[in-house]
């Protein structure tokens, strides 16, 4: 599929309040050109709710449903069942959340959702932190990076640890469907967004980089080279693992992270140290990255 191929309509429509160059507001817009009408989505409390759907005002033509916070992929998995014993079988059920209730707060009901093999399609909308109470860090939250809660000062230069890896720890639960992408190789997320869509029966799990201009300080027309930039440096690897086999789609030109980091103010402060750090993170991650997709050969 490409972009040429996407229907006119949309079923996630402007007007709403997303900040300008929002990433998570873009990949649900395309995300749901693919997906369609016929398709029942699942937030839980994060910027899309505030910005998509708050009462009475909603972005969404197709069925919208909010709960808690910590419930999306459960939520969901209810959803998916209900419409079983209605015999309706061809409905896409969606959860799109964010990185800290995906990463954090949800990560009890996607594992079981994982392991029970849930009918659903759980898309994370990978923003890097908890944007919509405020900038703080979550356990995908990149190592150095600047939040309100791993402030830059004499006690501490950001965060300390380095970014939790959702899509591997889906694969360890042997997901029919585990994929990643980002806002800046579209034909590659239009499809992964495809097979995802038409892959019926199954547990199907997306991880889609999405660029916060407040949250990150970077200029807001940035959002598509630094989405082309993060695969380039090896911090994130664009890969597919379909049952049971894991395929790169994607080798990085191994970018210094620096010419990365330089375009977005949360990383303004790292030191000599702290970017040979990151730098070192990159080779080692794309390292592991290689290997494990041969393991999955």
């Amino acid at each position: 599929m490409k972009m040429k191929d996407l229907p006119e309509e949309d079923w996630f429509v402007n007007g709403h309040t997303a900040c300008p160059g929002c990433g998570g507001a873009t990949v649900v817009k395309i995300a749901m050109k693919v997906f369609g009408p016929d398709t029942i989505t699942y937030f839980p409390a994060n910027c899309l709710l505030v910005f998509g759907g708050t009462y009475p005002l909603n972005s969404f033509k197709v069925p919208y449903l909010h709960v808690l916070f910590e419930n999306s992929a459960i939520c969901a998995a209810g959803i998916s069942r209900a419409l079983k014993r209605l015999g309706k079988t061809d409905t896409s059920v969606v959860a799109f959340a964010g990185d800290g209730g995906t990463a954090d707060i949800g990560i009890q009901a996607l594992s079981g959702a994982a392991e029970r093999n849930e009918d659903i399609i759980y898309v994370c909308y990978d923003n890097e932190a908890y944007m919509n109470t405020g900038i703080q860090r979550s356990g995908a939250t990149p190592f150095g990076a600047w939040t309100t809660t791993t402030p830059v000062g004499s006690v501490e230069a950001g965060k300390g640890e380095y970014k939790k890896d959702i899509p591997r720890i889906m694969m360890a639960h042997d997901a029919p469907y585990v994929a990643t992408a980002t806002l800046g190789f579209i034909p590659d997320l239009l499809k992964k967004l495809e097979k995802a869509k038409n892959k019926k029966g199954c547990f199907r799990y997306l991880q889609i980089y999405a660029p916060c201009p407040p949250g990150w300080r970077m200029d807001a027309s940035l959002g598509a080279k630094i989405s082309k930039m993060v695969v380039d440096t090896g911090l994130w690897t664009l890969y597919e693992f379909e049952d049971g086999k894991m395929t790169i789609n994607k080798k990085p030109k191994m970018t210094p992270v620096e010419e990365y980091t330089k375009l977005q103010g949360r990383f303004r402060h790292l030191t000599k140290e702290n970017l040979a750090a990151l730098q070192k993170y990159a080779e080692d991650k794309w390292r592991k990255d290689q290997a494990l997709a041969e393991a999955y050969s």
